[in-house]
């Protein structure tokens, strides 16, 4: 299921959210325009190595990726379920707040493989922290959802974003871990990367909500 949007209309500009996504598109301009032997270098030095443990790159490589299909799926993701997350906590706490989800999530992935020597790139970890904000700040909101190739249907937050985690959980304990990411870069997906960055979020968000940002405009009562 890919998510198209959801039905909450942000009532700030959701500069932060946009500041991330141009960050990530910057960054993999750059990782394109490297010859393929110093790409490697770039990837094994800014990327998250478990076993050569460097927290400066638990942060770079949250702006790092892959693949075009990596870069915007996380993304797309983060667009539709950033810039409600960062309405409701403001701009400065939600920096703070995607930081320490991507650490969570990089240190989650750190501890269920410590000796991997391939490097982790993305920014899924802090991600899956956003959406775990939103679905703890959300239950009864609706995403619009795309299932290719013509189906176009609502779902409730609660279940696209269950299912979501669900799926990266059990896909954690079934398989062996293995760095995130695709095309040649890397070795798979990080999925308990994923458990731990939405669990972080959902927990988190309890500190880093603002109480005075609690109502919520839907979008069906805009137009009525």
């Amino acid at each position: 299921m890919i998510p198209v949007r959801d039905v909450i209309p942000s009532r700030t500009f959701p500069g932060v959210t946009i500041a991330i996504i141009v960050l990530n598109a910057l960054g993999f301009l750059y990782e394109m325009g490297l010859p393929s032997r110093e790409l490697s270098i770039f990837i094994h030095t800014w990327g998250f190595v478990p076993a050569a443990f460097s927290p400066l790159a638990i942060v770079s490589s949250m702006f790092l990726h892959g693949g075009i299909g990596h870069l915007a799926g996380n993304m797309l993701f983060l667009w539709i379920f950033g810039d409600n997350v960062e309405d409701r906590m403001g701009h400065g706490r939600f920096v703070v707040f995607y930081l320490l989800a991507g650490i969570v999530a990089a240190l989650a992935h750190a501890w269920s493989d410590p000796m991997s020597a391939v490097p982790t790139v993305g920014a899924s970890g802090a991600i899956a922290g956003v959406m775990g904000a939103y679905f703890v700040l959300y239950p009864q909101s609706r995403i619009l959802t795309w299932v290719p190739p013509i189906f176009i249907f609502e779902v409730p937050a609660t279940v696209f974003l269950g299912l979501w985690f669900v799926l990266q959980l059990v896909s954690g304990v079934s398989t062996s871990i293995v760095p995130a990411g695709s095309g040649d870069m890397t070795g798979g997906i990080a999925f308990w990367a994923h458990v731990a960055g939405f669990a972080a979020g959902a927990v988190l968000i309890t500190l880093f909500r603002r109480p005075e940002r609690v109502r919520v405009e839907w979008w069906h009562d805009r137009e009525t």
